[in-house]
């Protein structure tokens, strides 16, 4: 019989799960980042008084970066000290499907931030449209400032009440042996100091890194509640909230002109140009979009729950649930010889589980079948938990990543590819993109995992393989995920 599985905080410092759950913390998962985000504004729609304390002390220091931006003074070093921060690793939260690395809020956000603070944040702290002041407005304007930027931000502006947090549940709840005081840098900003201050801590200890619980509701998937994505969504809306009736006429006239193309693709881009275009003559606009967001901040308290919710079900219940079935009725977790044969009979005892053991109900929301193959390939490598190999999403070779190379050595190297059946360009991968990876990652070692939802999904890639030839390729794995009677109920 193989390990306990130890994939989550829990069971790596032995606590009971629902301790966590009471004290309102996610059971983060240390062998990958989980898709989630921290969400400033769920920190101004809160009822608590110490996340709103929270939020207005990031206003501050947005405050704080403006005013020094049009002083003029500020020097490279400073921007560093003050604009820029490591990836804050311990919280096990972003776009890493492999491990927790990421990329911080280097010299590019820097810039981003520095060069907008005069002109996007030009009446912070005394809005007279909004209740508050945003910094994810920053977002609405800059490409490349997404929701992992805002959240890394807002992860290290509350680094402070993280680690006071982490540490509490740690002391109550955790083995001594497995804490250990570490001085942390940059925890809050000193501002008659005007640095970054560090500060010691008694925290949870993983692979020589310490860890961040963060509460569940600080945290949502996809889509901050104010994203550009709802804002282009909503443009029209806005515009028609605008008080000032000559203005709105004027915005509305410009953005239906835009709008007038017979052609789809170029009338989105003309509509991207034109929002783009009114926000640069009229960033104003923007302060209606956020009112309207505040107005409105009780559905992000309920949007971001049932996120939350959705990740736990996922990547934590149902892969709790897969991995006991497959630790205590197969050997897939004894599996330790040729990379390619532990790969492809770890993917058949998946299929065997899925297929015949009522698996195929983990990949549903309800009744609706999970749509991301970045999911379903996160939980395959969450199952992944206990081998000797290396499991990782291979480095982009310049002609895309792969997204499996399980190995133990240079020299037993395999690839994997999981893919749904629906994915429109399965027929383009099939033909090309593994030979591709094979060639680029030095192995000649590959399979491919395809699930299907539908009997139509079937057919069409049974016709797939069919005009590609590759009837007798013994290295694609069909899985079977369409809804089955339960074996108890099958007369």
């Amino acid at each position: 019989m193989t390990q306990t599985p130890t994939i989550y905080f829990s069971d790596f410092f032995d606590v009971d799960r629902m301790k966590l759950e009471r004290y309102g913390a996610l059971d983060i998962s240390l062998i990958s980042d989980l898709p989630l985000f921290l969400d400033p504004f769920l920190l101004f729609g809160s009822q608590k008084e110490e996340y709103k304390l929270l939020h207005s002390e990031i206003i501050k220091y947005i405050i704080f970066l403006r005013d020094k931006a049009k002083s003029g003074q500020l020097t490279p070093g400073l921007v560093s000290a003050w604009f820029t921060f490591p990836e804050e690793k311990g919280n096990w939260f972003g776009y890493s499907e492999t491990g927790n690395r990421g990329h911080g809020l280097g010299a590019k956000f820097a810039n981003a931030l520095t060069n907008s603070l005069e002109k996007v944040f030009v009446n912070f702290g005394e809005e007279k449209i909004t209740e508050s002041g945003h910094f994810e407005k920053l977002g609405l304007i800059k490409s490349g400032v997404g929701r992992d930027n805002i959240s890394d931000l807002t992860t290290n502006l509350i680094k402070k009440f993280l680690l006071k947090y982490t540490e509490k549940f740690a002391k109550d709840n955790i083995s001594p042996e497995f804490l250990q005081d570490i001085a942390v840098d940059k925890v809050y900003f000193d501002y008659d100091c005007e640095r970054w201050m560090g500060k010691i801590y008694t925290l949870p200890i993983y692979a020589g890194e310490y860890l961040i619980l963060t509460p569940k509701d600080m945290l949502t998937k996809d889509e901050i509640w104010i994203n550009r994505n709802d804002l282009s969504s909503r443009f029209k809306t806005i515009i028609n909230s605008i008080p000032d009736t000559s203005l709105r006429d004027q915005l509305n006239n410009y953005l239906a002109k835009a709008l007038s193309s017979q052609d789809a693709k170029f009338r989105r881009e003309q509509e991207r140009r034109a929002i783009d275009e009114i926000i640069e003559s009229h960033p104003e606009i923007l302060d209606y979009y956020l009112k309207d967001r505040e107005e409105n901040k009780d559905d992000a308290k309920s949007f971001s729950e049932s996120k939350v919710d959705f990740v736990k079900r996922l990547f934590i219940d149902n892969v709790i649930e897969m991995v006991t079935y497959l630790r205590e009725k197969t050997e897939f977790y004894d599996l330790e010889a040729d990379s390619y044969d532990a790969a492809y009979k770890r993917v058949i005892y998946l299929k065997d589980f899925i297929e015949k053991h009522d698996g195929w109900r983990l990949f549903y929301d309800g009744q609706e079948p999970i749509g991301s193959e970045a999911n379903l390939q996160l939980i395959y490598r969450l199952t992944w938990y206990a081998t000797g190999f290396d499991v990782n999403r291979e480095v982009n070779n310049g002609r895309g990543p792969v997204d499996y190379a399980v190995s133990k050595g240079r020299a037993n190297k395999s690839l994997v590819e999981f893919k749904l059946a629906s994915n429109s360009k399965l027929e383009q991968n099939l033909a090309n993109q593994v030979k591709v990876y094979e060639e680029a990652n030095g192995t000649k070692k590959s399979m491919k995992a395809i699930m299907y939802y539908k009997e139509s999904e079937l057919e069409r890639l049974i016709k797939i393989i069919n005009r590609l030839d590759l009837q007798d390729d013994k290295s694609i794995v069909i899985i079977d995920a369409t809804p089955k009677q339960s074996a108890s109920n099958v007369k």
